[in-house]
Parts: C-alpha cells; structure tokens; sequence
C-alpha cells in the first residue's frame, strides 16, 4: 500500500477480515503475499497451493493459483466498483485431457461454476483460459506428454463481504486440480498410512 496504516480505510479493512473467516480445505495451503503496486491505491494478495497432502515435502502438487483484491475508493469505470478480484490458477492435465478442443470453454464453465456456487454473480467479469502442450525430446524423451492449463480471471465484488469470493476461487483451484467437490460441513478423509 501507498499511504500508511492510519490511511487504510475502514472498508479494505473489512474485506481483508473477511477473508480471514475462510475455512479452506485441508489439501488447500494459503499463504499471504505483497498485493500488487500501482494497480490501485489498496491491495491484497494471497497464494495457494492444492497438494495431495497438506504441508508435506513428498506431497504432490496438483494446482497453484494467486488470489488478489485490489481496492479503488473512489471505484473505477473499467469495474464498475471498487473491489475488483484478480484470479490466477495453475494446474498440469493428462496429456489426452490438455488435447480436448473444448478444455478451454470447460475450464471457463469451472469459473463461472465456481461464483455461481457461492451465489456470487459474475459482475464486470474477463478472463482468459491458457494451454500448453509440452512433448519431450532426446535425452528427456521419457517424460510423459503433459498440459498446463492457466486461467486468469478477475471481476468485481458488490460489496466488502469476500469470503464468499475466496471460497469460490479455493472451488476453482481444487476443480482444476481435481479434487471432488464437498459439501459444505464434510471434511474430507485423509489418506491411511
């Protein structure tokens, strides 16, 4: 942030606790990292990672993803508000998955799913779906063919409540890294040693 703590106003304040009332699934690891500068005069960003099994060294890593509030008080005109949520979300697919011509249409529906999910409504929302095949050559030629998938979306909040925004980004990073979706209240078993 630009300006100093007594300059934050009480409203960015809020939205970032509300963030803090997110329960997030146990596969799911959240940590807080600098919001981007001069994209807006506030912001917040936090990263994430959905592995096979939380915080362990030989746990495989399914998803990662960036979740970032951007706060304008005095709204801008490309928002339509003053909250604006930026999303990145990261995961590698079988390679027979990453071929499908309508993954990137499939992985939108998973955005838009996810917001309707929450009972959030898709307001002033953008984005892009990305892929990249990767095919090994010579010496790594044992390497499976493997697909990347990134989407990048951002749209705005109606007000200062984003707890239900992150659940739907958590939603989304667990859908491409696929995970089944629980219902709210259940918690998921873990694997048996």
């Amino acid at each position: 942030m630009t300006n100093g703590p007594d300059d934050v106003p009480a409203e960015f304040i809020r939205a970032l606790r509300s963030l803090r009332t997110v329960t997030v699934r146990p596969e799911v690891v959240l940590d807080e990292v600098p919001g981007p500068a001069r994209i807006a005069p506030y912001s917040a960003a936090l990263t994430a990672e959905v592995r096979t099994a939380r915080r362990s060294v030989s746990a495989a890593e399914l998803a990662s993803g960036r979740f970032v509030v951007l706060f304008d008080p005095a709204g801008q005109e490309a928002w339509d508000g003053c909250f604006r949520l930026v999303t990145l979300v990261r995961a590698t697919l079988e390679a027979e998955v990453g071929a499908d011509p309508l993954l990137a249409e499939v992985a939108w529906t998973w955005f838009l799913d996810a917001l309707a999910g929450a009972d959030l409504d898709a307001h002033a929302a953008g984005g892009t779906v990305t892929r990249v095949l990767s095919q090994s050559f010579g010496s790594l030629e044992i390497r499976a063919e493997q697909t990347e998938l990134e989407i990048r979306a951002s749209w705005t909040a109606s007000d200062e409540d984003l707890a239900p925004h992150l659940r739907a980004w958590e939603t989304l990073l667990c859908t491409a890294a696929g995970l089944p979706p629980l219902p709210e209240g259940v918690v998921p078993l873990g694997p048996r040693y």
